[in-house]
């Protein structure tokens, strides 16, 4: 049996408006085979269906359940810091963490915003860019034309963001990274927790280098802050 087709977000509608002026954003769905989006929790679809309008920002509040960084990932993450610093550089768990997603409205694509306190030194703020372009539809930016493809999928109800290559982009050319300068497979979860009237979520983040083993994990528990923010 053939896998259910999936819409390719050029081929799709981005958004269509709401009664309430705002509006649903078909992006992600678009990457999805209908079984898999409905396969997802309520809270979930309705997070990734949620586009904000230009000047304004969601906003996501919570705190750290588990960091890790392996001496191999520790050295990774302070050397990508001539990138912008894409990895968390410190291990301090139970500290407020902020995401704020806003719409990059000249490339139609989203910029995250991560800003992580930590308990000896100032917050470290992480920067990165979502685009709906490249070989499997969704792609992200982290700093000086470095970029990763991503697949998405669903397991177990958890959707799943997997890098697919890495690459240096140079205008409209891109540079696929040899497999030895790789920084190793990402995996980044978002399990819906279905527990309070809150929606919480689990947001889960692991990098595993093929012969250096897992040089990093993340795990926090986040949900959307109330009030809208206004740019």
């Amino acid at each position: 049996m053939k896998p259910a087709a999936r819409i390719h977000p050029d081929a799709a509608p981005h958004h269509i408006a709401r009664n309430d002026n705002s509006l649903i954003d078909l992006r992600f769905r678009a990457l999805l085979a209908k079984d898999e989006w409905d396969a997802l929790p309520t809270g979930t679809r309705r997070r990734f269906a949620k586009r904000v309008s230009d000047g304004r920002a969601v906003v996501y509040v919570g705190r750290l359940t588990k960091m890790h960084l392996s001496r191999a990932g520790r050295w990774l993450a302070h050397g990508l810091r001539i990138i912008g610093a894409p990895l968390p550089i410190n291990e301090d768990v139970n500290v407020p963490s902020v995401v704020a997603v806003t719409e990059d409205v000249a490339n139609g694509g989203q910029v995250w915003t991560r800003v992580y306190a930590n308990n000896k030194r100032f917050p470290q703020v992480i920067h990165s860019a979502k685009r709906f372009s490249g070989p499997t539809g969704l792609e992200e930016y982290v700093g000086c034309g470095v970029a990763m493809a991503l697949n998405v999928r669903v397991e177990n109800a958890v959707l799943l963001f997997e890098s697919a290559g890495y690459y240096l982009r140079f205008g409209k050319r891109r540079l696929r990274l040899p497999r030895f300068l790789m920084p190793g497979d990402l995996r980044v979860s978002h399990r819906d927790l279905c527990d309070t009237d809150e929606g919480r979520f689990e947001f889960g983040l692991k990098l595993h280098h093929p012969w250096l083993g897992t040089l990093l994990e993340q795990v926090g528990v986040f949900e959307e802050q109330k009030e809208p923010v206004h740019g």
